[in-house]
């Protein structure tokens, strides 16, 4: 019998944390849901922090409050972007090994399809963890045939493939999509995904410090602004600098 009570406090839905509460139910660890969006922060669970007995598991929440002594922290982003997948951290928490299923899942979030790939995945194996991965993160059906409209009006700059959308989930236009550099953007948000990708991240270190943006998969991984926290102009501007200074170090 396990000397530590866990309960673990789940963060922004996408596939991997809905398999991450799948699993917990699997193993019979206890969880709180808020049900939460991408962004998620851990002031969200204030109310459920006041337990002495147990071990909290905060899982991909943004700390925007001072933490308690008994919390540990799962994620694999921004500065934590060399640490395995959230998913396999709490398998290797509680001591139990991942499906095969799992561990395509692990590797999607940490580095899309390209780590699927790296890992041996099927083309049907990388197409369902996709579908699923773009259920979980609420994509409809309507927003599957805008990014079909999109992709026809996609540009070339600068070895950047570039895509003006009013979607504001990246991920049907990405999955239909191979490029070695692209670049999605709407008015409130953008994301860069494929090489030199870490290189932006540490261009605007502090951004990301200041949680306003948001990075991962390491060189050929991606980098982001959070949503809603830029004006229309400014998201331009950054558009420009990126195209721009691609050109500066690449190849």
């Amino acid at each position: 019998m396990k000397d530590t009570t866990y309960l673990f406090l789940l963060g922004g839905y996408d596939l991997e944390m809905v398999e991450i509460k799948k699993f917990l139910d699997l193993v019979g660890e206890v969880y709180i849901d808020k049900k939460l969006s991408w962004g998620a922060k851990l002031s969200a669970y204030q109310a459920d922090l006041g337990r002495t007995d147990v071990v909290y598991v905060g899982i991909e929440l943004i700390e925007d409050i001072p933490l308690p002594a008994n919390y540990i922290s799962i994620d694999h982003h921004n500065e934590r972007s060399h640490e395995p997948a959230s998913i396999e951290q709490i398998a290797t928490l509680l001591g139990i090994s991942l499906s095969r299923y799992q561990r395509l899942v692990a590797a999607n979030d940490k580095g899309h399809i390209p780590a699927m790939e790296a890992i041996g995945a099927s083309l049907g194996e990388i197409q369902k963890v996709r579908r699923a991965d773009r259920k979980a993160q609420g994509v409809t059906e309507e927003m599957e045939r805008q990014a079909q409209k999109d992709l026809l009006k996609r540009e070339h700059k600068n070895g950047i493939v570039l895509i003006k959308t009013v979607l504001t989930k990246f991920s049907p236009l990405t999955d239909r999509l191979k490029a070695k550099r692209l670049l999605i953007y709407n008015d409130t948000t953008l994301c860069y995904y494929g090489k030199n990708a870490e290189k932006l991240s540490i261009h605007y270190k502090s951004l990301v410090d200041e949680k306003k943006a948001y990075s991962g998969g390491g060189s050929n991984g991606f980098f982001g602004l959070v949503g809603g926290l830029f004006e229309k102009e400014a998201i331009e501007k950054f558009v420009r600098e990126i195209i721009e200074r691609e050109g500066g170090w690449d190849g």
